[in-house]
């Protein structure tokens, strides 16, 4: 069973695929970021996909306060760590009215995905895009 879940991890698409595509176990591909659909569902960590490979993750648990400034971007304050996520449109409607701040909120976010420099040209307009994850 856990192979299955490293694989879906692995086989998820990219940014620039046009649409989200629903996962088995009730998450949406939006992209910049997964989405758990249920309304009971909840993620237990944020994992940080970089474009260079690395994921970090985070425990919702350690998450003291949570910052949008549409200037700045999303300021996440985990014990110990501040993630600075940079880039475009990042409190916009998606599908089902899902916002990354909003979602984020609710921690219903189960990953979020650094956008490459392809994925960042293709990317339509109004779509979440993340263009980097500053983590101190």
């Amino acid at each position: 069973m856990n192979d299955s879940l490293f694989a879906r991890r692995a086989d998820r698409p990219q940014i620039g695929n046009g649409h989200a595509e629903p996962d088995s176990d009730g998450e949406d591909n939006l992209g910049a970021f997964g989405w758990l659909r249920g309304i009971r569902d909840r993620a237990i960590m944020l994992e940080v996909h970089k474009k260079d490979g690395n994921i970090i993750a985070f425990g919702y648990a350690w998450l003291e306060r949570a910052d949008f400034d549409p200037s700045e971007g999303i300021t996440l304050k985990f014990t110990g760590h501040k993630v600075k996520i940079v880039g475009r449109n990042l409190n916009a409607v998606a599908k089902n009215n899902a916002r990354l701040f909003n979602v984020i909120m609710r921690h219903r976010v189960p990953w979020i995905q650094e956008a490459g420099e392809p994925e960042q040209m293709e990317a339509p307009d109004g779509a979440t895009v993340i263009e980097e994850v500053m983590i101190e």
